[in-house]
């Protein structure tokens, strides 16, 4: 609990957190940063990508974004008005690589180099990612992630990052979201490079993995004191119904999504029973691949949205009295909280991030200029709320990191998907910090916020949740 000498706003109750939880927010380079073929910058498969006819709405690109890459100072004094102790960014492979191995592009590691001196100098903490799905294109003319030698390369990459910068960066995360860019860039072709081919997508899987591995040995042995983890997607799955075939379709998507993950890291093996169902898909596994993948992490962040309803038929879309958000995605904060406490009594886990949460909704923008996005406020103070029945079971959550600070590009979706808690001007590249953002604030300064249940009905709540399992 927090100290009882620590003020609230005037409420019937209030969720308090510990004095030492760590108050976050998370952006990806490609989304936010613009600037991309300046200073050296290789070419991305995102760059490629968005540049093709066809495969982003609008025909928008990420070329200019937020202009992070000019603006990063003002950036972070938004941050340090709010609050915000910690800062999730991502550093592109290709502005460090151009070709993504070879020579080193020395102004990209100069930009994130005064990132980071900006970030401590407004008492933030830097919490970078490597890997947030800008591969350099050099690279993916060489096969990309389908080439099992671009995971040597990441760790070359990620020896380099350390070197410049683990003198002032503690805590590192090697990849973000695995299984999307395996399913959504080589199954359904959604993302970049645009594969369609499940086979493929499961040994880029598999390399991914054993890129995080390799890039975790390399961030270590130049400073023992880094401390590395990656980030997961994780969509609890809930059956349609009580059916048996229901019940079982929800468990294979469960095992898909986030077993074939987990599992590797954390038990050194695949799922058992995925792996014979896939038969001749299934990735080339080298001998010593597995001990590579699944050594010791300090931490295990996870990215959570939203659940996923399953019938033998398939995913279920719509359910009748939900809520859903602009990407259509349903609004779920209970089955965030059962998670939690689900996978850390399944899985010895490390301590636990949360690395990205939030939600796309219209702002509503005020003759005064304010924006008014109550909606994201209630998903984020609800999600937080199930952050705190965790802990209250006993799962050690660390930190909360909100998606995201700035409204950004949203991959193939464009720019009309906005998820930042402050609302930026895609015209002017105006930044307005929005209601949601400083509803945030307060819960950072106060270490929680007003709420209409009492800490008892939240004991309560947690003792339900734990009762009522997937």
């Amino acid at each position: 609990m927090a100290d009882s000498n620590v003020s609230f706003p005037t409420a019937e109750y209030c969720v308090t957190f510990p004095r030492n939880f760590l108050w976050g927010a998370a952006t990806a380079a490609y989304q936010i940063e613009g600037a991309w073929n300046e200073d050296g910058k290789g070419e991305s498969i995102w760059d490629r990508f968005s540049h093709t006819e066809g495969t982003i709405a609008n025909a928008d690109t990420g070329d200019t974004a937020c202009d992070h890459y000019h603006r990063f100072d003002e950036d972070i004094e938004l941050m340090r008005e709010l609050g915000i102790k910690a800062y999730r960014f991502s550093i592109s492979w290709p502005r460090i690589f151009p070709d993504g191995k070879g020579l080193v592009n020395l102004a990209g590691l100069d930009f994130y180099s005064r990132l980071v001196d900006k970030l401590l100098s407004a008492g933030i903490q830097p919490f970078a990612t490597l890997y947030h799905w800008d591969l350099p294109q050099k690279l993916q003319e060489l096969g990309g992630w389908t080439n099992r030698e671009v995971s040597s390369h990441f760790a070359d990459y990620a020896a380099v990052i350390s070197k410049h910068l683990g003198d002032r960066v503690t805590n590192w995360i090697t990849i973000n979201e695995p299984w999307v860019v395996a399913n959504l860039g080589f199954k359904t072709g959604e993302h970049a490079p645009g594969i369609k081919d499940e086979k493929v997508s499961l040994q880029v899987a598999h390399h991914l993995l054993v890129a995080h591995g390799k890039a975790t040995q390399a961030l270590r042995a130049d400073h023992a004191h880094s401390r590395v983890g990656i980030a997961l997607d994780m969509r609890p799955t809930t059956p349609a119904s009580d059916k048996p075939e229901d019940i079982q379709a929800a468990w294979k998507t469960w095992t898909r999504e986030a077993r074939w993950y987990m599992d590797p890291l954390f038990r050194a093996y695949y799922p058992p029973d995925i792996w014979t169902e896939y038969g001749s898909k299934v990735p080339h596994v080298k001998p010593r691949d597995m001990s590579v993948i699944s050594q010791n992490l300090d931490f295990l962040g996870i990215n959570y949205y939203t659940r996923t309803v399953c019938s033998e038929k398939g995913p279920v879309t719509k359910v009748e009295g939900s809520t859903y958000t602009e990407m259509g995605w349903e609004v779920t904060p209970d089955a965030f909280g059962k998670m939690l406490i689900e996978i850390s009594k399944e899985y010895n886990l490390p301590p636990i991030f949360i690395t990205e949460n939030g939600a796309a909704f219209k702002d509503i923008v005020g003759p005064n200029g304010e924006i008014e996005d109550q909606e994201r406020l209630v998903y984020l103070r609800d999600h937080l709320l199930q952050v705190r029945v965790a802990i209250e079971d006993g799962v050690d959550v660390q930190g909360y990191f909100v998606w995201s600070l700035l409204d950004n590009f949203e991959w193939a979706l464009g720019y009309d998907k906005r998820f930042g808690i402050i609302r930026v001007d895609f015209d002017t590249l105006k930044r307005t910090v929005k209601k949601s953002g400083h509803w945030y604030s307060s819960v950072i300064k106060n270490f929680g916020f007003a709420t209409e249940k009492s800490e008892h009905e939240l004991i309560a709540l947690t003792a339900a949740q734990r009762n009522d399992r997937r």
